[in-house]
């Protein structure tokens, strides 16, 4: 729960009163690769912090395709979070690609977590916004980059993944074929 505890404080600080408050609104749940957390037709009921591992965030369409949204790695927040706000079955699927851990809490325990703790809410407000901003920049790049600029752009913002993914993940995740990013990637 020490991460937990770190995390928090890099937006806000914590007494040790309201961390003890704050502990009680997760629990710890472990994870093998290739676990499922979110089924596509689940009822989203939880949202996960990653503590250790890695997680992707997917989809996928009518032809059996599959499209990732989002990895997650320590310290990142993740569900399928348009069913996990509005009570919604899932339409997409969070998988365990490398074993770890999560902090699993509910929209219900948020809520009174930020109603306890008026800096939760702070904290979780800079959270999403931070999560949006990342969301659009993801979105304008595969708008407006080619696969080179892409490959380019995760390798520097995410260098540790590039050792920790699968490159065929890597590749579905930028859009380009497994062929695409193996040239990429030599260059």
């Amino acid at each position: 729960m020490e991460r937990l505890r770190k995390h928090i404080e890099e937006i806000v600080s914590v007494s040790d009163h309201e961390f003890e408050h704050i502990k009680t609104f997760f629990t710890l749940k472990r994870v093998r690769k290739h676990q499922f957390l979110i089924h596509e037709g689940d009822e989203v009921k939880y949202e996960f912090l990653v503590l250790s591992g890695i997680f992707k965030v997917f989809y996928v369409d009518e032809h059996g395709k599959e499209y990732i949204l989002q990895f997650a790695k320590e310290n990142w927040w993740m569900s399928d979070y348009p069913a996990f706000f509005k009570a919604q079955k899932a339409d997409m699927f969070v998988e365990c690609i490398e074993a770890g851990e999560v902090l699993v809490s509910t929209l219900e325990s948020r809520e009174k977590m930020s109603s306890d703790i008026h800096k939760m809410d702070q904290f979780f407000r800079v959270k999403l916004t931070n999560g949006y901003v990342a969301l659009q920049q993801r979105i304008r790049s595969l708008l407006t980059s080619n696969p080179q600029q892409r490959y380019e752009e995760f390798a520097m913002l995410y260098p540790d993944l590039m050792q920790r993914i699968p490159k065929k993940l890597i590749s579905e995740y930028l859009g380009v074929s497994r062929e695409t990013l193996s040239r990429l990637y030599s260059k």
